[in-house]
């Protein structure tokens, strides 16, 4: 006979498996729910923010700084973005076959701010980009394209950011997903809401992106058009990080595809 002491404490703890970093069932209470989610919707503020801060105006970028024709950028940007949404195929099966999703996410993250600061140092340094040009410079044709080296940094940063994405898009909303217990009445409904919110974060900072920033990019200057959004995507790791005594984690299932 289970005495009533037993089953409620057995009440206590998640019953979808979820375990902390040490593999320690969870505590109801003490994990999870909203009190987690919230650094995870907030994060996705300032993500969004950081990737749409680069992505909106990036041809323009290349056809007015790097002086790429028209056809060479969007082809460029249309490649890179592309990559963008297919390194997450690689970045979910790490996350469900090794590393699990907070430690895949984790480093991605790093890989990813590695990238928008090497974006940043690329459109602020004069060496890293081809002279200005147009009436009242020493290259008013806009002939001097952008060396070989120049080319290289900038899209070495664009792409280092495709590859820390990978990691970072597939990961981060299944985490927000398993901070709700599947068995729970309440939590289940609290799952969708969590979703909700989460789709509001996404358009929250796309607008800001495609407003503020794109605007501070074209009026005021593309280093802190881009110092922006590095510095809010350094926020968003952060807040994300002190969420992490919250978290509950999912136990490494196997990738499906094997």
């Amino acid at each position: 006979m289970v005495s009533v002491e037993e089953a409620e404490a057995a009440a206590d703890y998640t019953k979808d498996g979820s375990v902390d970093l040490r593999g320690n069932p969870i505590l109801r209470s003490k994990r999870g729910g909203w009190k987690a989610c919230g650094f995870v919707v907030v994060y996705e503020v300032f993500e969004r923010m950081a990737y749409y801060g680069i992505s909106s105006n990036l041809v323009l970028y290349l056809t007015n700084k790097l002086h790429e024709g028209t056809v060479t950028s969007a082809n460029n940007v249309t490649n890179w973005v592309g990559t963008v949404w297919i390194t997450p195929i690689i970045g979910a099966y790490i996350a469900d076959a090794h590393l699990g999703r907070y430690w895949t996410f984790i480093i991605a993250s790093i890989i990813y701010f590695s990238g928008m600061c090497v974006l940043t140092l690329a459109v602020s340094l004069p060496s890293l980009k081809p002279p200005p040009c147009g009436s009242g410079t020493v290259d008013p044709t806009c002939t001097t394209k952008a060396s070989s080296f120049q080319l290289f940094i900038f899209f070495f940063g664009l792409y280092v950011i495709a590859l820390g994405t990978g990691g970072t898009k597939p990961n981060i909303s299944t985490i927000g997903a398993d901070q709700f217990d599947e068995f729970d009445r309440r939590e289940r409904k609290h799952k969708l809401s969590f979703f909700n919110w989460w789709m509001f974060s996404i358009f929250f900072g796309t607008l800001f992106a495609n407003s503020f920033l794109v605007y501070v990019q074209d009026n005021v200057g593309w280093t802190l058009g881009y110092a922006l959004p590095t510095l809010g995507l350094l926020i968003s790791i952060m807040i994300f990080v002190a969420g992490t005594p919250f978290y509950r984690h999912k136990p490494l299932a196997g990738s499906p595809f094997a």
